[in-house]
């Protein structure tokens, strides 16, 4: 039976929104954060973030309250967009993806009784991994089945490309900083975030 979730828990996952919110539009506030007009979110690094710290559960429970959020109309998606629109849009492939990065990301860590840096490290990869292979394959199908336009398969990851380098160094990052918070969160909460039988 896994263990209810408590006030700390709720308020960790609400903060994960909340940096999900703020990392979907940083540029609009900060807009040097930009380099060859690739924008900087920090979306993806929050959300496999919140699913190394949080643990699976927690961090995709964080993901769909974020999503839900948003579709409930707060300006919370990139753009300030908000509604159903960005969901079935060419990019909503991103946002499913990171419940599922957040996840699995989460598990990887959880597999391991005392983490070390090198697991962080592969969850984080992978996390990032799952957001792009989803997001770009979403994103085709949209633009080709749905929209009806002519892109190829090649030119939906070309595309990708530059925001990939970007969130590949931040997958460093994600793995470096996680090494250092993941056991100060779970000793503030004196309890891990691994979800076990109780």
């Amino acid at each position: 039976m896994k263990r209810s979730l408590s006030t700390l828990d709720i308020t960790y996952a609400a903060m994960f929104v909340a940096l999900m919110a703020i990392g979907a539009n940083i540029v609009s506030w900060i807009p040097f954060l930009q380099i060859g007009n690739v924008p900087l979110s920090m979306q993806p690094f929050f959300c496999v973030l919140a699913g190394i710290l949080l643990g699976s559960r927690l961090g995709a429970i964080s993901m769909i309250v974020y999503l839900l959020v948003g579709v409930a109309g707060a300006p919370v998606f990139a753009g300030f967009g908000s509604g159903f629109a960005p969901i079935i849009g060419p990019t909503g492939g991103f946002i499913l993806s990171y419940i599922i990065a957040a996840f699995v990301a989460g598990l990887i860590v959880e597999k391991k009784a005392q983490p070390k840096a090198g697991t962080f490290m592969f969850a984080s990869f992978i996390g990032i991994v799952l957001i792009y292979f989803i997001g770009t394959n979403y994103m085709y199908m949209i633009i080709n089945y749905v929209l009806e336009a002519d892109m190829a398969y090649s030119t939906a990851w070309m595309t990708m490309a530059w925001f990939a380098v970007k969130d590949f160094v931040f997958t460093i990052f994600c793995g470096v900083i996680a090494t250092k918070l993941y056991y100060v969160v779970n000793k503030t909460t004196k309890a891990p975030y691994r979800q076990k039988a109780a």
